[in-house]
């Protein structure tokens, strides 16, 4: 072979190694996909913590490439897959979950332990789904991990799902997380259709303030309640409890520093990274992974029905001046402080003067321990 024709040689196979020699329609337009997110987190100011990771990983994991190099998330042996065993192992969340219990108070919870119903109302949402994935013809073990998407709550998504239906992961993920940047798209007309002016105007009384004993006993004895009732939520319950004692215990602050802020932004970079990347066209773009983008929707906007509806129902039997503004019905779902601060939102739209967001935290840290809860339920008996 002439010299020449080495160097012809070497071109073409170095071209067709390049993306531009490997790319498809589905590749494309999960890049869009990506961009959109990127987009939305940066202009929008939707959820950027995650929406901007999750979009860029979609770039990463969409970069098309010939098989066996070692670079693709799916890629036995490749950084990415390396980085990816956080996922799929399910040791993200639990640290998630940690970061999560350390930034978190849960006075208000604490002051008023009734709510804490608004919360279970809410996960209403994570089982209605369940049953509509079992009519459309999931497995009994895919549509646990589809329902808890209506639990607004990605680490718990990803911890159930990598139990449950690995396969399945990366479209429930990225559905999580995307409803949870999109709360105050979703919830706040659901909110205004669900409740007339007089009860959007309801005045709330003030939350009483806790003790730091009390703030100290409560994630003891939640630990303990919870876990003893779904052992198999304890990765995830454990964490955050933990995370809270660090907190509220007032001798650990540099260990509640830590796991609040530079642990959780470090676990959150990568999880969001590689749920991004894991979105690879060739496995992620199928019938299911659209089904289960819709049937996550219909979730999360069951879930937040549930939540107002059963706060409208509950204020039938409770007196004038001390029934509960329907509005944080919606802060049932596990998007803290999200969905706390649609609460707020809304309120001030009607009412300047009607400060709701300590009120709408108390079901709103409800919901992530009703939404663990849930996953140790599903978990148990399903796995």
């Amino acid at each position: 072979m002439s010299f020449g024709e080495v160097i012809v040689e070497n071109v073409q196979q170095f071209l067709s190694f390049t993306g531009f020699a490997n790319v498809t329609y589905g590749h494309l337009i999960m890049i869009g996909v990506g961009l959109i997110f990127v987009f939305l987190g940066i202009y929008k100011k939707w959820e950027p913590m995650l929406l901007i990771p999750i979009g860029f990983g979609m770039l990463i994991g969409n970069i098309p490439f010939t098989p066996g190099f070692q670079i693709g998330i799916y890629e036995e042996g490749s950084v990415l897959s390396y980085l990816y065993l956080g996922v799929v192992k399910g040791f993200y969340p639990p640290l998630i979950f940690l970061g999560i219990g350390a930034m978190t108070d849960f006075s208000s919870l604490i002051s008023n332990p009734k709510l804490v119903l608004i919360g279970a109302a809410a996960q209403f949402g994570i089982f209605a789904a369940y049953l509509c994935a079992i009519a459309l013809g999931f497995t009994p073990a895919e549509a646990g991990a589809i329902g808890i998407i209506g639990g607004a709550d990605g680490p718990t998504a990803i911890f159930l799902s990598s139990k449950l239906a690995p396969d399945l992961m990366g479209a429930i993920a990225v559905s999580a997380y995307s409803y949870m940047a999109l709360v105050p798209v979703i919830q706040q007309p659901i909110m205004k259709l669900l409740t007339t002016k007089k009860e959007r105007l309801i005045k709330m009384k003030p939350p009483r303030t806790c003790t730091q004993t009390e703030k100290i006993i409560f994630p003891i004895v939640g630990l303990l309640l919870t876990t003893f009732l779904v052992p198999s939520g304890l990765p995830l319950l454990g964490m955050l409890f933990f995370g809270n004692l660090l907190k509220e215990s007032g001798v650990t602050k540099r260990l509640a520093n830590t796991a609040s802020n530079a642990l959780i932004d470090i676990v959150t970079i990568l999880l969001g990274l590689t749920v991004g990347a894991s979105t690879q066209a060739t496995t992620f773009l199928t019938p299911k992974s659209v089904l289960i983008f819709l049937l996550g929707a219909g979730s999360f906007v069951v879930a937040t029905f549930a939540g107002v509806l059963f706060v409208k129902c509950w204020n039938l039997f409770l007196k004038e001046g001390n029934k509960i503004n329907p509005l944080i019905g919606n802060a049932g779902v596990s998007a803290v402080p999200d969905a706390a601060r649609v609460s707020q939102e809304v309120g001030l739209h009607y009412d300047k003067s009607n400060y709701l967001l300590m009120h709408a935290m108390a079901p709103n840290v409800a919901g992530v321990i009703g939404s663990a809860v849930a996953a140790g339920m599903l978990l148990g008996f399903l796995g």
